[in-house]
């Protein structure tokens, strides 16, 4: 049996699915693993890994495209990954799975997933219009912040990859002056990254208590020693069940529009704009609450063009998975003429 294998490599976590093609229902998921990241030395290791598991010594059954998606730019088939020792090739891929392989963009990759979902894979937090021949905007934050722009056109969807989530932070608030003056004395430089991220929540948190907006409780204190801290100020902020947890969650939410706000007037997405990235599902009980939407569409003059649009959260996973595995599609159907 042929398969397609497709990849999602993030800073914290790497995804690989191999998929069967299924004459009725189109794909078929024969394999799937999760990897932490920092335990591997690079990609290669971990796709020999999976491939042993999940193929073994089957006679018969070989991968004939592979595509991944990586959080870092990708140049001339090679990705120096942005938060990870990573330096990834896809000529050492090719050789290790004798075939073709490709390397996008992480955000590539959700971008071309986009158009792979179902209508329940999304959260719409405003309907808007969508114009299928008008550029679409993605941005998601995870252990960093990615965006993307997908523009449609008559030999299919082009992506346009970014370092967007590279940009300097434009505070907006006294409170957010307060924020960068903050941040600038741990980094100097601060990218809109450093505060709409995994990691970013917890320097959002730092900040909370650092400036005396609510004081932090013991239990969240020990917790932070041994946890996911983006995950313990989540799930506390999102419950209200801790003030400075609440506070920091409120904050980062209403960062998160501003930016999804600033990326929607340098495009104007009247294709869509999507919220993607592990953080969002996670906090949509916070992101429905109307405070995203309010700072996204807090854009003066301007604010009635974005009221247009249709504004989206990817509540699917496997987003990135379905981009790749829609690009190693292609590139088989290539190799095979």
């Amino acid at each position: 049996m042929d398969h397609l294998l497709a990849g999602d490599i993030g800073g914290t976590k790497t995804a690989l699915s191999l998929y069967a093609r299924d004459p009725q229902s189109g794909y078929r998921d024969v394999a799937h693993a999760r990897y932490v990241s920092a335990d591997y030395s690079g990609l290669a290791p971990i796709v020999r890994d999976f491939l042993q598991t999940s193929l073994g010594n089957s006679s018969g059954e070989s991968v004939r495209a592979a595509a991944f998606g990586v959080a870092g730019p990708v140049e001339n088939g090679v990705c120096k990954t942005t938060n990870l020792p990573w330096v990834i090739e896809e000529s050492l891929l090719s050789q290790i799975l004798s075939a073709p392989a490709r390397l996008i963009n992480d955000f590539h990759a959700v971008a071309l997933g986009i158009g792979e979902l179902q209508p329940e894979d999304f959260e719409v937090l405003q309907a808007g219009l969508r114009e299928p021949d008008e550029p679409v905007a993605i941005l998601g934050a995870g252990t960093g912040l990615g965006e993307a722009i997908l523009l449609p056109s008559p030999q299919g969807p082009r992506v346009i990859a970014s370092e967007g989530g590279h940009v300097d932070f434009a505070p907006r608030t006294p409170l957010e002056l307060d924020l960068l003056q903050f941040l600038w004395t741990r980094h100097r430089r601060v990218s809109v990254e450093r505060v709409i991220s995994g990691p970013g929540i917890k320097a959002l948190y730092d900040f909370v208590i650092a400036s005396e907006q609510a004081p932090e409780s013991p239990e969240v204190r020990a917790a932070l020693q041994t946890e996911d801290p983006s995950k313990v100020i989540g799930e506390r902020g999102v419950s209200g069940r801790d003030a400075a947890c609440e506070k920091t969650i409120d904050l980062f939410v209403s960062l998160y529009g501003s930016e999804a706000g600033n990326l929607a007037l340098k495009i104007l997405p009247r294709g869509g704009l999507y919220v993607a990235g592990g953080v969002a599902p996670k906090l949509i009980a916070k992101i429905r609450d109307g405070s995203f939407m309010h700072a996204l569409l807090d854009k003066g003059r301007l604010s009635s063009a974005l009221m247009q649009l249709h504004v989206a959260v990817v509540m699917n996973p496997h987003v990135g998975l379905f981009g790749a595995r829609r690009l190693a599609t292609d590139l088989h159907q290539r190799s095979a003429r």
